[in-house]
This record gives C-alpha cells, sequence and structure tokens, in this order.
C-alpha cells in the first residue's frame, strides 16, 4: 500500500468515529428524556392517586349554606345503593345542623321518569327532612355539569358555602370543580356503600378518580368514567 493511501484512509478515520459519537449521543438524549418523562409521568399519576386518597379521608362538619349530594343512577325513582348512601350522609348532616338546606343535584337519562334530584328529594322527605329545606337542581348529567348548576342555583339565592357529599375517593374531584366555580366548598363523603365496600372497590374508585382528575385539570372538561363497584 503506498503512502498516498495511509494518508487518505487515516484522514478518513476521525471523521468516522465523530459520526458515530455524536449519533451515540443524541441516542443518550433521547433515552434521558424518555426516561425522565416516564418519572415525571409516574411522579404525577402517583402524587394524583395519593391526593385523591388523602382527601377521601376528610370528614369536614362546618357549617355551610348548604349540603349538596351529588347525584348516582335511581330506578323509577328509587335511588340505587350508591346514591342512597350518599343521601343517607346528607341526613345526617342536615340532622347535626351542619346546613339548614340540602340540594340534591342530577338530571335523568334518556327514557327516564324521574331525575336524580327529585328521587333524592323524595327520599330525603320519606326520611323526615322538610321539602322546604330541599331544593332540587334537576340538571346536569356529569359531575361538571351538576356542579356548574348547583352553583347557579345557590348564587342566586346568595349561597356560596357548601359540604359536598359523594363517595370518598369523589371528594377531592367534587371540591376542585365546586371551587373552580366559585363556591367556597368542603367535603363529607359516605362511609357507606359500594365505593368503600371491598378493596377492589376502594382502588378502582381511587384509579378512576385519578384518571378523571387529571384530564379535568388538564382540559377543564369532564371526564365520568363509568362507575363498576355496583349500582
Amino acid at each position: 500500500m503506498n503512502s498516498a493511501s495511509l494518508r487518505t484512509r487515516s484522514a478518513s478515520a476521525p471523521a468516522s468515529g465523530s459520526s458515530r459519537g455524536a449519533g451515540g449521543g443524541l441516542l443518550r438524549w433521547a433515552r434521558r428524556l424518555v426516561a425522565g418523562a416516564i418519572l415525571m409521568g409516574a411522579v404525577l399519576v402517583g402524587g394524583t392517586a395519593f391526593r385523591v386518597w388523602q382527601v377521601a379521608r376528610i370528614d369536614d362538619y362546618t357549617r355551610a349554606d348548604a349540603i349538596v349530594v351529588l347525584g348516582a343512577a335511581q330506578y323509577s325513582g328509587t335511588p340505587s345503593t350508591v346514591f342512597e348512601a350518599r343521601l343517607d350522609q346528607a341526613y345526617k348532616l342536615f340532622k347535626a345542623g351542619v346546613a339548614p338546606t340540602v340540594i340534591t343535584v342530577g338530571g335523568k337519562q334518556e327514557g327516564d321518569l324521574y331525575t336524580e334530584a327529585a328521587s333524592g328529594k323524595a327520599y330525603l322527605q320519606e326520611r323526615g327532612i322538610p321539602g322546604d329545606r330541599i331544593l332540587a337542581v334537576e340538571t346536569g348529567s356529569d359531575t361538571l355539569r351538576s356542579i356548574e348548576a348547583v352553583a347557579t342555583a345557590m348564587s342566586a339565592r346568595e349561597m356560596s358555602a357548601a359540604v359536598l357529599v359523594s363517595d370518598p375517593w369523589h371528594s377531592l374531584r367534587t371540591r376542585t370543580m365546586a371551587r373552580d366555580a366559585g363556591l367556597e366548598a368542603w367535603t363529607a363523603p359516605t362511609r357507606t356503600g359500594p365505593a368503600v365496600y371491598t378493596r377492589e372497590s376502594q382502588a378502582h374508585g381511587i384509579a378512576r378518580e385519578t384518571g378523571a382528575l387529571l384530564w379535568y385539570q388538564l382540559t377543564h372538561f369532564s371526564s365520568d368514567f363509568k362507575y363498576s363497584a355496583g349500582q
């Protein structure tokens, strides 16, 4: 091999190594970015799940203008077991003097004869709460629309402070939405019903609400995922 060939090969070798080094560096940075994104996502989801669990444990019996019961399924005017558990908690709060008014909220599905709000009001009246102490807000097909309807109804009556009653895992999202809607809001969830029967239903509730809350915070749209712990 002549000296000219050797010089050509030695001159080209560093360029090839440099190219491989640059490509390897970009690949390392890409891997780090992916790993960082996965880590940040895990921290965000884990932190939100912890907050859902944490707020679910809060029972705040501070006096309010109204006790707001979030609607759930009803069957021909009879509350489902999920809804009944929430209504029983609202009855307990009313009897404890937490607020002078109970607000039931929720519309109806296609084909229903009764709204969730009307079914809830009838149930509470049967338990002994006077009808003039119960306001049925018969609109809202999901949590966000229900909260917005309640906020409007309360504002029209110069009420601003609400204690929210739902399932424990639903507490953080309902409180977040209520505060975004301009209400002073805190939570006193039910401790009975399908949402708390088993470890499986509790884990499902936390996972469900973690996803729903993250979606709401990202988009400010509602995201009521199907509840499968029983009705």
